[in-house]
């Protein structure tokens, strides 16, 4: 299934389905109570986002500092903005997917599926690959001045 489908079907679903929930979940505990949890969980996720966000910069700057590139790091990032959007998005469906992506493991899992699906080609510089043998020609020459002008 091509991803504009999936995206068009999440964007038509997901709004229905927060809908839903919100009037289940209203009609059980109250209106008050649910807009009360609807806030909190937002306000948790924002601590709980940036606590994560920091830890994984801080892994990125040591990969860098020990000349690794932070590939895992950068792609955890990436879903953390995701989760972030999640999260702070009114509704128990995303509150619980981006609950659920700030779990180190489960984004691990998501970055390493992520990266399955992707072909890597690694470059190599062509002068590595120059061999260092050196290989000495001898001539003369001289510069012929007066043909120039």
């Amino acid at each position: 299934m091509p991803i504009f489908s999936i995206l068009f079907l999440a964007l038509l679903t997901v709004p229905v389905l927060e809908i839903y929930l919100l009037i289940k979940v209203g009609s059980m505990i109250g209106a008050g109570l649910t807009i009360l949890i609807v806030f909190g969980t937002a306000i948790l996720g924002a601590y709980l986002l940036k606590k994560q966000g920091l830890s994984t910069f801080a892994r990125a700057q040591k990969s860098l500092n020990n000349h690794e590139i932070p590939a895992m790091e950068m792609m955890e990032g990436l879903i953390l903005f995701i989760t972030g959007a999640l999260l702070l998005t009114p509704g128990f469906f995303t509150d619980t997917i981006g609950f659920l992506c700030l779990i180190p493991a489960v984004r691990q899992f998501l970055v390493k599926k992520m990266i399955s699906q992707f072909t890597v080609i690694q470059a190599t510089s062509t002068h590595s690959q120059v061999k260092t043998e050196s290989k000495t020609i001898e001539g003369e020459f001289w510069r012929d001045e007066e043909n120039k002008k």
